[in-house]
């Protein structure tokens, strides 16, 4: 079953008459007979009765009337849908954003992007990056704001800003009076160790015979806003990016001796055909100021 045929039966099955509905259709009276003769053969019986100058539908073409009322209108929005996603009248878009990557710069890039495109229709995914890059693989994200030291072949990395590793400490606590604080000054303290992070991995690339502080591991949590509530509480401290500490009151002193610093990079599937959304989200993303904190 074709759509014309679908299209000529319900303009036939509307009119009762062969020539009007030709002329609805745009077409000759023998093509739009012929396409209704090979829709017959198809469903296996007569759709319409002829007597004389009267045209009629059969029980069958009675039957079939609704269903194919049906297709055709799936077909019409299933065109309406796609016309909406080619134009951004509608624009769902399915991103991965790795859960150390704190929102003070994003939040101001999430702003322009829906004052440029009102309709999009952004769906969150947070996790590991590991887990994210998985969901690009199987085509569940169409893209991903990551920051790990080296990415998979099959991916494409376009850098947006860095940050610098810091620590994070409450008020109070002796960094406070420092400048910065070295590696080596965490030895003996009490340490909140983030699960997902990934400075040992940027510190082992960048100096592969840095020895680790001397810390004591008090509690250990793959939820950064658990980490941050214990800082608060004076459970210990904490190496984070510095951009990802959000609850009043964490202070922070940049890690020196080695000063270490992430990329967060904005990443595609290589070779994968981009929507209308993610074209323009990796325009504005190329635009954007991403040295400016959301107000």
């Amino acid at each position: 079953m074709e759509m014309h045929q679908v299209r000529y039966f319900l303009a036939l099955a509307e009119s009762l008459n062969f020539t009007r509905a030709a002329e609805v259709c745009n077409v000759s009276q023998p093509s739009l007979t012929k396409a209704i003769r090979k829709l017959e053969e198809e469903l296996g019986g007569q759709l319409f009765r002829r007597e004389r100058t009267q045209t009629h539908l059969t029980d069958l073409g009675h039957l079939m009337k609704p269903h194919l009322e049906a297709v055709m209108a799936a077909s019409s929005a299933a065109r309406f849908e796609a016309q909406c996603f080619r134009s951004l009248e509608k624009a769902p878009l399915n991103l991965g954003v790795m859960c150390t990557i704190g929102p003070r710069r994003l939040i101001g890039f999430f702003q322009r992007l829906e004052e440029e495109i009102p309709t999009l229709e952004v769906s969150l995914r947070e996790g590991p990056g590991d887990w994210i890059m998985d969901l690009m693989m199987q085509g569940e994200l169409d893209l991903a704001l990551l920051a790990l030291p080296t990415f998979p072949e099959r991916l494409d990395a376009r850098g947006l800003f860095s940050e610098r590793y810091v620590i994070a400490f409450r008020k109070g606590h002796r960094f406070e009076a420092m400048n910065a604080v070295s590696l080596s000054d965490l030895d003996g303290e009490d340490y909140l160790n983030r699960s997902n992070c990934e400075f040992g991995e940027y510190a082992t690339k960048l100096h592969p015979d840095l020895p680790e502080p001397d810390v004591r591991v008090r509690y250990e949590s793959e939820r950064e806003d658990w980490i941050q509530a214990m800082i608060l509480a004076g459970m210990g401290c904490a190496v984070m990016p510095e951009f990802l500490p959000i609850m009043p009151g964490i202070l922070t002193r940049e890690l020196v001796a080695p000063s270490i610093s992430r990329e967060i990079s904005l990443v595609t599937v290589a070779g994968r055909r981009f929507s209308p959304a993610v074209r323009a989200l990796i325009s504005l993303a190329d635009r954007f100021d991403w040295t400016c904190e959301a107000a």
